[in-house]
Parts: structure tokens; C-alpha cells; sequence
């Protein structure tokens, strides 16, 4: 009985780590802050602006705004990086080439947030 007892709390503790590596897995972001920036260096946030972007491309940008939204900025506050990937989130999603225009101001961001 004490042999099936320690079984039964192994495969707990085993089905408990593999749900928490999962977990670790699924909070990473899909995209590093570095390669978001080249998807403007490819200039897909051009084409967005000028209504040429496919839908994938769309997708990218979706993706790699909310990437960058789940992670720390590399200076400056928390806050602030937040509300401006917030902003470049919602005008992709709602397809807002005005909105976007405002949100994807390059010096703003890199003059707040942007690491050595």
C-alpha cells in the first residue's frame, strides 16, 4: 500500500511539472523586442499604412505587437511601453492606418525605451 501511495504522489509531482513547463512555454512571447524591430526593417509596417499588407502580414504585426507587449521594455517604465504596445495592438486590430500612423512613432519609443 505505501509502495502505491509513493507512486500515486510521483506521477502527481511528474503531471504538476510537466503542466508548469507548459505553462513557462505558452507565457513566452512568440517574438524577441529584436526581431518585431525587423519586421519594420523589412517595412511590413509600411505596407499596413499603405492598406498593401496581405494578411499575413497583418498577422506578423498582430503577433509581434502582442509579443512585444508581454515584455519589459529595456529602459524606461513598464507603464509607458505598455500603453504604447497597447496602442499598436489596437490599431492593427481594428485596421486603423490613422491610429497606427500615431502609435508606430519610432523616436518616441526609442527615445523612451530602447536599450544600449
Amino acid at each position: 500500500m505505501k509502495r502505491l501511495v509513493n507512486c500515486v504522489i510521483m506521477a502527481l509531482i511528474a503531471g504538476v511539472s510537466v503542466s508548469l513547463l507548459a505553462a513557462a512555454d505558452d507565457a513566452k512571447p512568440k517574438y524577441t523586442i529584436k526581431e518585431v524591430m525587423k519586421f519594420h526593417k523589412d517595412k511590413i509596417h509600411e505596407k499596413f499604412q499603405k492598406g498593401e499588407a496581405s494578411k499575413e502580414e497583418k498577422q506578423k504585426l498582430l503577433e509581434g505587437y502582442e509579443a512585444m507587449l508581454k515584455q519589459k521594455p529595456p529602459k524606461g517604465t513598464e507603464e509607458d511601453w505598455k500603453k504604447k504596445c497597447e496602442a499598436l495592438v489596437k490599431a492593427v486590430k481594428d485596421d486603423d492606418k490613422d491610429a497606427f500612423k500615431k502609435a508606430v512613432n519610432c523616436g518616441s519609443c526609442h527615445g523612451a525605451h530602447k536599450g544600449g
